[in-house]
């Protein structure tokens, strides 16, 4: 892995500004502008929020656990974060790669599982467990020795175990 501290910087630099400073900056500003430019000048919703220290509570206690229940919602009942992840690991090589591997370390190790019981229990392996595993090798070493992270492989062998 070859090291770049200039790009490793910058993207330490936009993720602390798109995850932290940027979202309260904006979470300050809403609140300033909504209350100032909107709030302020309607006398019915100045009676509800008197001050801005009350506007800012009464949101907060709000928005806050509507908020927590949008990301819930997004995250565990709609399409919209299994989209991101297909996204991500269409887009990432070595996400792709990282499932691959476990997969196919998932398929030896359930292989291996069954040869070892057999042979604890002093049974032969028959032969067409044996040609399973042959075929298995040969199919698994012609992936290793032909996927790269340009050509996609890993993510035509996710559709493919779909």
């Amino acid at each position: 892995m070859t090291s770049n501290s200039g790009f490793r910087a910058w993207f330490y630099f936009r993720n602390g500004w798109s995850l932290y400073f940027a979202f309260i900056f904006a979470a300050i500003n809403t609140l300033t502008v909504t209350y100032y430019l909107a709030i302020e000048k309607y006398p019915d919703l100045h009676a509800i929020f008197p001050t801005f220290v009350h506007y800012v509570a009464i949101t907060t206690a709000i928005g806050i656990p509507f908020l927590v229940l949008v990301g819930y919602v997004h995250y565990k009942r709609t399409a919209a974060r299994k989209a991101e992840v297909d996204i991500s690991y269409e887009t990432d090589p070595y996400k792709a790669r990282t499932l691959v591997n476990t997969e196919i370390s998932m398929k030896l190790n359930l292989q291996l599982i069954d040869i070892v019981m057999k042979l604890s229990k002093n049974e032969k392996i028959s032969d067409e467990k044996y040609e399973e595993i042959k075929k298995l090798y040969v199919e698994l070493t012609k992936f290793k020795d032909t996927r790269t992270f340009k050509n996609k492989m890993d993510l035509k062998f996710l559709r493919e175990t779909d």
